[in-house]
């Protein structure tokens, strides 16, 4: 499964023999249109206005792309600026028209995550639902695309991956002997042991817990797995590929028939794909991805999980009505979302709360204390209520995400961070209108920010192939510029020392989470027993629990249980570090202006900046009148390499964020593995006093100040970091850091902008045509920009003029 990534302003490819390839196909016309179906007509003339002007700019950069190549294809030696020009039209042509937008629904068991999923693509039993019980059982994707038909991927683990577990799974089932009458019953009770049975009986059939690893791997599992590992369903209609879907993605209870073919690989499933044709409802370009609460125990699954949360760009915590207002895995979910915010991509973050058709009448009115005007039916009283759970849980929201993440962060600026559905008043409508049930609010959520994402993306599409024109224009000026190298020149010393400042001013920004760590790894000091005992003490003692233990121990600390929950020793023995952390931490990777200089990004945009302004000074000073249009290359290249870094920054955040808890775990692991051998009578205390005993061991040894170490060490190769690595045709070096990043792009750009002559050839006059219909698609950018605000004005101008949608008819006298 493909990661995202932020392919805006990304760095040139390297020079190599390789250019010489074709560019990706172009889409038809007919496929791009079915994109807008789910918009309204206003957003469709909008998106088909920047859709034209992407699509004309791909074509003007393949004629220019192919152009280059037939004048170069039978040359020996092909000058430099050729080489650049020709790699960075090939970039930006095979750029992705739009990386997909992830709206990750996450919640616990019986939240309602399918049927809202269900609701917003207008198929009310699309996904398996069910009342309290867990029923969708692994990571599901629904998107829409320009299939004529309805289709579902099923990704298996791999042969590899399924060995793994059956290791694991085997390890846990392996009795201890000699146990007393109690430590049996015990044993049995175990969620881990449970769990792990009904896995193996599933694939395998009754009876086979009780055999080894050796002779599971030769058994044969009762329902066929394709050698592909993935199984594709296809049907003409919804309903019909949701009977052949169901079986896949419906949890089995445990004590049920063994059920059909496709139940018995149910344990061997990690990923679903579900691709709807032409949605009216769901744009291109958006995946719901429904997220099951806890991870998994299969390694591999609970990997895809982690990334599945930090690769959304937007969360919606789902929560029931009846469970919204506490518990304790309403906030488990609700600190992971925010820490999805930290560590990954998520910029926008609400609250669903599912259900909210639920109320009995009379004890709302007995515990009613707000309001004077009397409650007349059904339908007012839960329209009041689900105002003020918006009111109070908005409020209660934004101060815990206000104590974790950044004043300015986007999400903070949103008014609305809580939404109030019914998905099954938005089938019957007996209480509600269509709107009130917020189901079409929630399909607004999603196409307002593709629409934004979209305009961001072609703004900065058109904007950097013009600069690539610009180069081009600059190639065939035959003006004699006797001084043009000296102003190169200067201006590359001027970088030098532009970057040295750059490295000075990243310095004093990651220095702000200094003082942070070591506070935050004294209150881990202080409070690490406590935190173990708290994680180590179940309601029954160590009754059901023998095994569980051991399966953490398995995982190095970590477990996702269906019933228990998630259970990550690592990250709660580091949680007094994150919360010391969590708020610099958020501002270093912030987009705003912060006074203290905490912030990366600004440091960057003001380096940036200062090479615009000083390209422009020597322009201005020295009568940069012969080649204006290599300074204006320069100005935009400069714009697009450093637009890039922000991508990069993302991507390396994750790991950053989660080294400490990584580091914790790397340490623990000898005690995790001894642990984990433990076997016979009183087994369970004797882990954990293995687990104790370690634990203190490695405190001692400076475990936090290590952990506090490979955080600073990553952050500073963020900064600064270079290593070698072979790619298909050559070795090349790979630049990491930031400052190495900008040092190699701008010292390559500024000695191609220092070059004369040896630019491109005479034949390549006739790019000419495309260098003038470029600067037309770049001039166009405003006015696509002024006609969608004049439209979205008209629109709101006569929505504000029609009688409201939100209650029931008005009867006019």
């Amino acid at each position: 499964m493909a990661e995202t990534e932020d392919c805006v302003g990304q760095e040139p490819h390297p020079v190599d023999d390789d250019f010489f390839k074709e560019p990706m196909k172009k889409r038809r016309r007919s496929d791009r249109d079915q994109r807008f179906r789910a918009f309204p007509s206003v957003e469709q003339s909008t998106l088909k206005e920047y859709e034209k002007l992407e699509s004309r700019t791909r074509r003007v950069l393949s004629n220019t792309y192919q152009k280059l190549i037939q004048s170069v294809f039978l040359d020996d030696s092909i000058p430099n600026g050729v080489k650049y020009l020709i790699n960075r039209l090939l970039a930006l042509i095979e750029k992705p028209s739009l990386d997909p937008i992830y709206v990750g629904l996450f919640g616990s068991t019986g939240a309602g995550k399918s049927s809202l999923i269900n609701a917003i693509i207008q198929q009310a039993m699309f996904l398996p639902v069910s009342g309290e019980s867990i029923c969708t059982s692994c990571i599901v994707q629904v998107s829409s695309g320009c299939c004529e038909q309805y289709e579902a991927k099923i990704h298996l683990l791999s042969n590899q991956e399924w060995k793994q577990e059956l290791k694991n799974l085997t390890k846990l089932l392996h009795r201890p002997e000699q146990l007393g009458r109690e430590e049996e019953d015990a044993w049995d009770r175990d969620d881990a042991v449970e769990e792990a049975i009904w896995k193996l009986q599933m694939v395998y059939g009754n009876g086979v817990e009780r055999k080894s690893y050796e002779e599971l791997l030769r058994a044969k599992p009762k329902g066929k797995i394709p050698t592909s590992r993935v199984i594709t369903l296809k049907a003409e209609e919804a309903g019909e590929l949701s009977l052949k879907l169901d079986p896949y993605i419906r949890t089995q209870r445990r004590g049920w028939d063994e059920g059909s073919a496709e139940t018995q690989i149910w344990p061997l499933i990690k990923l679903v794909e579900v691709t709807l044709p032409k949605s009216e409802l769901i744009p291109e370009g958006v995946v719901l991805v429904d997220i099951p609460g806890t991870g998994d125990f299969n390694s591999k699954r609970d990997e895809m999980w982690r990334k599945t949360i930090d690769k959304c760009s937007v969360i919606w915590l789902i929560s029931d009505i009846e469970r919204v207002s506490g518990g304790r895995a309403h906030e488990d979910l609700l600190n992971e979302s925010i820490k999805a915010c930290q560590r990954g991509f998520c910029r926008d973050m609400a609250l669903v709360v599912t259900k909210t058709d639920k109320l009995h009448l009379p004890e709302y009115l007995r515990e009613r204390k707000v309001g004077s005007q009397a409650i007349q039916s059904q339908r007012e009283a839960v329209l009041e209520r689900n105002e003020m759970i918006k009111l109070q849980r908005n409020k209660v929201l934004k101060e815990k995400l206000k104590r974790k993440l950044p004043t300015d962060s986007r999400v903070l600026e949103d008014s609305e961070l809580v939404y109030t559905v019914s998905a099954q008043e938005y089938w019957q409508q007996a209480l509600l209108t269509e709107e009130e049930t917020e189901i079409p609010k929630l399909r607004e959520y999603i196409r307002r920010r593709l629409l934004d994402k979209k305009r961001r993306m072609v703004t900065k599409y058109v904007t950097e192939a013009f600069g690539l024109f610009l180069l081009t224009d600059s190639f065939s000026c035959t003006d004699n510029l006797p001084n043009e190298h000296l102003h190169v020149s200067g201006l590359r010393r001027f970088v030098e020392e532009k970057i040295q400042l750059l490295e000075k001013a990243i310095d004093q920004c990651f220095a702000h989470i200094v003082q942070p760590l070591q506070e935050g790894v004294q209150n881990a000091r202080s409070s690490y027993r406590q935190i173990l005992g708290v994680c180590l003490v179940r309601s029954r003692g160590n009754q059901g629990f023998h095994q569980t233990l051991k399966a953490v121990c398995l995982k190095n600390g970590i477990y996702a249980s269906r019933t228990l929950g998630r259970i990550d020793l690592n990250e709660a023995i580091t949680q007094p570090i994150y919360e010391q952390i969590d708020p610099v931490f958020g501002g270093i990777f912030r987009s705003g202006k912060p006074s203290d200089g905490s912030a990366l990004m600004p440091h960057i945009d003001a380096f940036k900046r200062s090479l615009q302004e000083k390209m422009t000074e020597i322009g201005i000073r020295n009568g940069w009148k012969y080649d204006s249009y290599k300074k204006s290359f320069l100005i935009q290249e400069i714009s697009a390499i450093l637009g890039g870094l922000e991508g990069h920054i993302l991507r390396r955040k994750r790991r950053i964020y989660e080294s400490l808890s990584t580091s914790v775990q790397n340490d623990l692991k000898p005690c995790y593995e001894e642990a984990a051998q433990i076997t016979g009578k009183k087994a369970c205390e004797r882990m954990k006093d293995v687990l104790r005993r370690g634990l203190d061991q490695q405190v001692d040894e400076g475990m936090f100040e290590r952990a506090q170490e490979r955080m600073q060490h990553q952050f500073h190769q963020l900064k600064m970091r270079k290593r070698r690595q072979r790619e298909v045709y050559q070795e090349v070096t790979q630049l990491n850091g930031i400052t190495e990043k900008v040092k190699g792009s701008v010292t390559t750009m500024l000695t191609l902008a220092s070059s004369q002559g040896d630019g491109l050839y005479k034949e390549l006059a006739d790019v000419k045509s495309e260098c003038k219909e470029m600067e037309k698609l770049h001039r166009s950018l405003r006015e696509v920009a002024e006609n969608a605000l004049l439209r979205r004005g008209m629109q709101d101008f006569l929505l504000r003029m029609s009688p409201s949608k939100s209650g029931p008819p008005k009867t006019w006298i």
